[in-house]
């Protein structure tokens, strides 16, 4: 999961933690999404190739979309796009999903209404996670309340986290900032020991409930 990490400890526990985290996730994506067969999925951040959505989704066919080039990303069901999510080269309601992971907390806040109006305009329906605010560890450095310090001390503290590359002034959001970045959506709390590990907006709320109701009994 973590790339650009320092081996050791931490790293050790967390990756397992973060594999089943993400399949988790990825159950919630397929119950709240509701896909059907040959949907097209826009990824928005997708990562390099096996990352992302496209490691769990062999047959949906994909459209990756990152700031930088992801040489090998393309191949059967995948196509690469590179671009800003803030100012996506789509037409309205290009995609039937619209897919976004760990992705919005790494913008500056100014910049979110952007990127979510767009994932809303592109999407019909869409599924957008961030890390929780609140959480006691913050997931990028490991470091508990690491998230609540001055930009100074974070700084200063950074090297001693997980992450290998350069300091990030990364705002993590908490449910109310979610909520008013998609009015429209469901916001779906992940839970690890009891505690709101991170925040999924599904939307548009009237649509991934009539596919719930929709949905077979299982």
């Amino acid at each position: 999961m973590y790339e650009g990490t320092r081996s050791g400890l931490l790293t050790r526990v967390a990756d397992p933690l973060a594999a089943w985290s993400r399949e988790r996730r990825h159950e919630l994506f397929r119950r709240l999404m509701a896909p059907a067969e040959g949907e097209r999925v826009l990824d928005i951040g997708c990562g390099p190739p096996g990352s992302g959505l496209s490691a769990f989704e062999s047959e949906l066919p994909i459209t990756g979309v990152d700031s930088v080039n992801r040489p090998g990303y393309e191949g059967d069901n995948r196509s690469f796009v590179r671009a800003d999510g803030r100012a996506l080269p789509f037409e309205d309601s290009s995609f039937p999903i619209a897919h976004s992971n760990s992705v919005i907390e790494h913008l500056a806040p100014a910049d979110r209404e952007r990127f979510a109006g767009e994932v809303r305009r592109v999407g019909e329906r869409y599924f957008v996670q961030t890390p929780n605010r609140y959480f006691p560890v913050e997931p990028h450095v490991l470091l508990p309340m690491f998230q609540f310090l001055p930009e100074r001390q974070r700084r200063r503290l950074w090297k001693l986290g997980v992450s290998r590359d350069e300091f990030s002034d990364i705002r993590l959001l908490d449910a109310g900032e979610l909520r008013a970045l998609f009015p429209d959506a469901v916001i779906v709390r992940e839970r690890f020991g009891g505690l709101t590990k991170s925040l999924i907006a599904a939307g548009p709320a009237d649509r991934i409930t009539r596919l719930a109701a929709e949905a077979p009994a299982a």
